[in-house]
């Protein structure tokens, strides 16, 4: 029989009373509501001030006339749903909601699974979500800038010219054209004779519409050509003009420069049985003919082609997708970001066992990676539209005045009409009024996913 006396409960050690009183001893302290409700007075006036206060007056607004004076019902809803300016911001708006956060999404995700297998982590993942550091305002001038038509200054365009002349060289003399257009006939670019010309004879082919100044550095005072073998034809091309004025029409004058580098065709039968190239002084020869047949000469399109000047991105047909793309420089980070936290809660388990039983990295990623994330993605996708509803400061900044009508999404409309010159407050609100009860089923969504987390945890 143990003789050790039992120590009185007020003697025992304090860690073993708190052990054996139950949780429901210790309530949190009670405050009076008198305090909690002086507590949430301020908070209730902020909310009530910015968030209550400014939704009636919409709503009031949006049943009233321009001026706020009369009241009109729902004749401004029924505008809403005819005027074409405003069906064209909705449509945008679609193309937004269906395209802009199901892409974000996607490279979050992708940029996500991308970050756990580079070297660089942490620098990959600062540099993907750095541009969440730009507010749209900064974001909208920097690609402006990049979607500039020139390629002298637009950056998208610049890599589109530089890639274009990688594998299709510009041409030499892009504009220029035949001095006399009667003696030839022009089809898709190209020039051609419409006399012929024997093998042994020699052609003089002046051209206009180049300027002077631009001419090769290495173009030479042009020449007469030297006399054709029996089955050769030679010739001269040069710019028909003296730099500073002077010579004649269709003469070798001095002064005037060969065009180096011209391609020059004899064809037959719509054949070309013969090409040359114009050397520093303009002077070619087309060898291998046969003696006593005709031939007419041919300049082709490539020698006076435009160059390449890109892609107008900020066009009518082109300005929503490039709008969205720099949306997605924006916002790819947040997604990934958020889809990377998801990553790093997923049981390796899982995803090593797979590989064990054979399964692919791609059927991995499909069929284990992608389920476990649904959770975290239909977040992001909810967030991002609910973001994309209210768009407004990239496509006002980034769209020139000429295509802003067809960039136009709702927020936009709603400024203009109530801001932007119309002054009618009515339809304005009725846009925004529009425009919140697009938003209340994707806020909708995230309370409840809000609460029944709360309620799992």
């Amino acid at each position: 029989m143990d003789a050790t006396p039992s120590l009185p409960k007020s003697a025992e050690p304090p860690g073993r009373r708190l052990r054996r009183r139950g949780p429901q001893q210790y309530s949190p302290l009670r405050i009076p509501v008198r305090v909690r409700f002086t507590f949430l007075v301020p908070a209730l006036i902020v909310l009530l001030a910015i968030v209550a206060y400014p939704i009636v007056y919409s709503v009031w607004l949006s049943v009233h006339s321009a001026t706020g004076q009369s009241f009109v019902g729902l004749a401004n809803f029924r505008k809403l749903f005819t005027d074409s300016a405003t069906l064209t911001a909705l449509r945008n708006n679609v193309i937004w909601v269906v395209t802009a956060p199901t892409l974000a999404c996607a490279l979050g995700l992708v940029f996500a699974v991308l970050s756990e297998r580079v070297r660089w982590a942490t620098a990959f993942k600062v540099v993907i979500f750095m541009p969440m550091a730009i507010s749209f305002l900064a974001a909208g001038i920097i690609f402006e800038l990049v979607y500039q038509a020139d390629p002298g200054q637009g950056v998208a365009n610049a890599a589109l010219v530089g890639l274009h002349d990688t594998f299709a060289p510009a041409s030499q003399y892009p504009g220029a054209h035949p001095r006399s257009v009667t003696a030839f006939s022009a089809s898709g670019g190209s020039f051609t004779t419409t006399a012929d010309y024997q093998a042994g004879t020699a052609a003089e082919l002046p051209l206009l519409g180049f300027p002077v100044t631009a001419l090769p550095g290495a173009a030479a005072q042009a020449r007469t050509a030297a006399a054709a073998a029996p089955n050769a034809i030679t010739g001269t091309v040069w710019l028909d003009l003296v730099y500073g004025g002077g010579g004649s029409p269709g003469h070798l004058d001095p002064g005037k420069k060969g065009l180096p580098g011209v391609t020059v065709e004899a064809v037959s039968g719509g054949k070309v049985v013969a090409s040359a190239k114009t050397g520093d002084d303009g002077t070619f020869a087309l060898s291998g003919l046969s003696p006593g047949a005709g031939y007419r000469l041919e300049l082709p399109a490539a020698n006076f082609a435009q160059p390449y000047r890109g892609v107008s991105w900020l066009g009518p047909s082109l300005v929503t997708p490039a709008i969205i793309a720099s949306y997605l420089w924006i916002w790819a980070g947040f997604a990934m970001v958020l889809i990377a936290a998801g990553l790093a809660n997923i049981p390796r388990e899982l995803q090593e066992a797979a590989r064990v039983d054979g399964a692919s990295e791609w059927q991995v990623f499909r069929r284990i990676t992608v389920p476990v994330l649904a959770p975290v993605l239909l977040t992001v996708l909810v967030t991002l539209v609910i973001n994309v509803l209210k768009v407004f400061d990239l496509v006002y900044i980034i769209a020139p005045g000429s295509t802003l009508p067809n960039a136009n999404v709702l927020a936009v409309q709603m400024w203009s009409v109530s801001f932007g010159g119309a002054q009618d407050q009515g339809l304005g609100s009725a846009i925004g009024v529009f425009l919140y009860i697009l938003v209340l089923p994707a806020l909708y969504f995230n309370i409840r996913r809000l609460r029944r987390e709360r309620t799992e945890s």
